[in-house]
């Protein structure tokens, strides 16, 4: 979660940066080493544990499981979302304003309250 929440937190400074600045070149990499270090391989884990913890409690059948797991295919899509995007600033190829990289920061936010909610209170 935490990759998710600053990753769009570079974005916004990295979209303000001159192409080919120090500036940029730096957060290049500190984006494609957070994205490959960190973030890519929590996900695998995460995924790995959830799929395992949901055979083990027969979370399978129950109707809040169905929409986590909605919400974690979203989260997951926004990870390939901000997956293009660091290939997009590592080409030096990005056409979005620091302002949508703002709003895009909120997404993995409302997610991950919602994801929890339907974690502890089982609404149904």
């Amino acid at each position: 979660m935490a990759g998710l929440l600053y990753l769009p937190r570079l974005f916004v400074y990295h979209a303000d940066a001159v192409k080919g600045s120090d500036k940029s070149e730096t957060l290049k990499l500190m984006e494609r080493r957070l994205l490959k270090g960190i973030m890519t391989p929590a996900m695998i884990v995460s995924w790995l544990a959830g799929l395992w913890l949901v055979w083990q409690g027969g979370w399978w059948k129950a109707g809040w499981f169905h929409g986590k797991f909605a919400l974690v295919l979203v989260m997951s899509g926004v990870h390939g979302f901000l997956s293009k995007a660091v290939k997009d600033f590592a080409a030096d190829a990005n056409v979005r304003s620091p302002r949508f990289f703002r709003v895009v920061n909120e997404a993995p936010t409302l997610l991950m309250i919602g994801i929890v909610i339907l974690v502890v209170v089982k609404p149904f």
